[in-house]
């Protein structure tokens, strides 16, 4: 999640993060799940019965993942191979050439990496992706390396207090393949409909020096955790069903956790990124909220949001199906095209997890949309449950002929949505 990019660097609160570059993963073509195929696929897969075929293929039908989205090769088989060597596979697929695109395009020497982070939930294999990182591009011995499972940044930020000047490399998925269910339970076949390959690896600096060849300055991380609330702690779950089969279960009451949580996040937020008068109209309605209690101050209160767009330039939001983006927007009363970025995102790549938002950010790139001094917020949201939001400050110009995931077909984008209802 986007918590440990800041908490990992944040040495005293004057010190600057630089996002140096990033990379996001693009599977080869032969990898790709248009619709239609994945529909005859969840067809011809045993073990699932005439309603949950129609529930899926409904699910998928209104999630607004396109035709461009892929999946891992164990997915594409009949029936689906979720066991350890391709769950395995996959990330290796994955990391190893994000890695090895960002290493070759700085020229990078893998043992001048300081500080060596990866975020994945689902699969946690012994060694870890950080050890699978330092034998495969022979990073030096005394690197610091944490293999991240959900939670963990309070250690993270520890440790990073005490090592200044480092280079850090970021790797940020979640694994497909040991996603599959193959239950009954609804709740827990929606993630087999949602969920696509990708992942993304981002080198970012503490180094002073460093600030002449990044792109990115971070400007603000605000993380708030719902753990506490019992309903939120249950929206996303990895259990066994009442069969005792694995799966990931997505709660009905996801959207309105993930609204709280996100309410709360802008609360802290609004004041380090907002202009004066906007804080101070928000300030005027919280304190009429508190003197005239039930009344209309406080009806009014509850419905009015600042006005973010007068603090940001564009917008990532978390790409975890179209409710999510659309209800995000809705909540920060944001403008269709601003959640453009994240519908495009979410049709071509599908819900790639945390690495969603790098995805979105390579779009904007990709469009010629980010110039300097531009500041970006990204939005993003995991179980237990949790929203971030990352402010980015652009250093310079991107130029849009940079290669990056959307090289090859920016030019068909965006395109139109169709027709979900």
């Amino acid at each position: 999640m986007l918590g440990f990019l800041y908490l990992a660097f944040r040495s005293n609160s004057t010190s600057s993060v630089y996002l140096i570059d990033y990379t996001c993963y693009r599977p080869p073509d032969h990898q790709r799940a248009p619709v239609p195929n994945f529909t005859e696929h969840i067809e011809r897969t045993e073990g699932f019965s005439r309603e949950n075929r129609d529930f899926q293929q409904k699910v998928l039908h209104r999630s607004g993942i396109g035709d461009e989205a892929y999946m891992p090769i164990s997915v594409h088989e009949l029936p689906p191979n979720t066991s350890f060597d391709p769950s395995q596979q996959e990330v290796e697929q994955v990391v190893f050439q994000v890695v090895k695109d960002l290493f070759s395009k700085h020229r990078i020497n893998p043992k001048g990496i300081d500080i060596l982070i990866s975020n994945c939930s689902i699969f946690c294999p012994t060694p870890s992706i950080t050890s699978m990182i330092i034998n495969r591009f022979g990073l030096r011995s005394n690197v610091k390396s944490i293999s991240l499972s959900g939670m963990g940044c309070s250690m993270i930020e520890e440790l990073f207090k005490v090592h200044k000047n480092s280079l850090a490399l970021v790797l940020s998925m979640e694994a497909v393949t040991p996603n599959g269910y193959r239950g009954r339970t609804k709740s827990m076949l929606v993630a087999n409909t949602i969920f696509r390959m990708g992942g993304a690896a981002i080198l970012l600096s503490n180094k002073k020096q460093d600030k002449w060849r990044a792109n990115y300055e971070l400007q603000h991380l605000v993380r708030t955790h719902m753990g506490a609330d019992e309903q939120s702690y249950c929206s996303v779950v990895q259990k066994m069903d009442e069969e005792d089969v694995v799966g990931v279960s997505l709660s009905k009451s996801l959207l309105q956790v993930a609204a709280r949580a996100l309410k709360i996040n802008v609360s802290e937020l609004g004041p380090l990124v907002l202009p004066y008068s906007e804080q101070l109209k928000y300030c005027w309605l919280v304190t009429c909220q508190k003197i005239f209690g039930k009344g209309r101050a406080k009806r009014e209160a509850a419905v009015v949001v600042p006005r973010f767009k007068r603090a940001f330039k564009h917008f990532c939001i978390h790409a975890g199906g179209r409710a999510i983006i659309d209800g995000v927007e809705k909540n920060l009363k944001l403008e269709n095209e601003d959640g453009e970025a994240s519908r495009m995102t979410l049709y071509r790549f599908g819900n790639t997890s945390s690495s969603s938002v790098w995805y979105e950010l390579s779009y904007l790139e990709a469009k010629g949309k980010v110039k300097k001094g531009d500041r970006i917020w990204q939005i993003s949201f995991g179980s237990g449950f949790k929203c971030n939001s990352a402010v980015w400050k652009s250093l310079a110009n991107v130029d849009p002929e940079r290669k990056n995931a959307w090289s090859d077909r920016i030019h068909m984008y965006p395109v139109q949505m169709p027709d979900f209802s």
